[in-house]
């Protein structure tokens, strides 16, 4: 994924929440051997200690993010560790395949707290430290949320949130010289749609007809999306801000 000369990040420290499988776990270690110092935080623990054993420059953190106190605490424990924080990535996320007419109040009350509110109050207690080191928030969406998404449509909502937030927080924080971008990938080969409770035919049924559709032939794998994460929080992007990349093989086209 990165060669061993690359040190983009050396000196930094990361804070990358679903760190536990998939896009996050890839960010992590992408983080990790360009040089930086992470902190991997997610629900978990087995799985972040995984991660964890994939690179030395990753400790981690089991936490739900959407715990009363949760910001603050996965926030002061990698400053205290490393006395700095220079890049936050909202990785952690859920997926929900409910239609209209199965509307149910929980799912998306978890959907909007985990999606929305979590990476909210994880980018509010990490500022002061983003604008010490003059550093940057990732967001990572979905290519539905610009796009909408047939029985799915809260989740697509909250990614729709999220993007809307990556540009309100790059305009309130480029005085400052804080960077706010998003990456919104389209379907990738993770497990989330077993998170999401669905069941093995299920979920190849629904990746079956996603590939299909996909102009490049196959589902992103986690580091193809790693590496934009990397590309957009890297120090030398300083004039970036307020946008979304979207890694999707093509899919937005059709």
């Amino acid at each position: 994924m990165t060669s061993s000369a690359d040190q983009r990040f050396s000196g930094r420290t990361a804070i990358v929440t679903g760190a536990g499988s998939g896009i996050g776990r890839a960010t992590a270690i992408a983080l990790a051997e360009s040089g930086a110092r992470v902190l991997g935080v997610g629900r978990r623990k087995d799985a972040l200690e995984e991660t964890a054993r994939a690179h030395s420059g990753i400790a981690v953190l089991p936490l739900d993010i959407c715990a009363d106190g949760a910001a603050t605490t996965a926030v002061a424990a990698a400053v205290e560790r490393w006395g700095r924080l220079d890049v936050l990535v909202n990785n952690a996320g859920a997926t929900a395949v409910m239609p209209l007419e199965g509307t149910d109040r929980g799912v998306i009350e978890r959907l909007f707290a985990l999606n929305v509110t979590a990476p909210s109050l994880l980018a509010h207690a990490a500022l002061p430290h983003l604008r010490e080191s003059s550093g940057s928030i990732v967001n990572v969406s979905s290519t539905y949320g610009h796009r909408p998404l047939p029985g799915g449509g809260h989740y697509a909502a909250t990614k729709s949130a999220l993007e809307q937030l990556t540009r309100t927080w790059a305009l309130e924080l480029a005085p400052e010289g804080v960077r706010v971008n998003a990456v919104a990938p389209g379907p990738t080969d993770t497990d989330v749609m077993v998170a999401a409770g669905l069941s093995p035919e299920e979920i190849e049924s629904m990746v079956g007809q996603e590939r299909d559709r996909i102009p490049m032939g196959r589902l992103a794998d986690p580091r193809d999306v790693a590496e934009w994460i990397l590309r957009v929080a890297e120090p030398a992007r300083t004039h970036m801000t307020g946008q979304v990349v979207t890694v999707d093989g093509g899919l937005e086209l059709v």
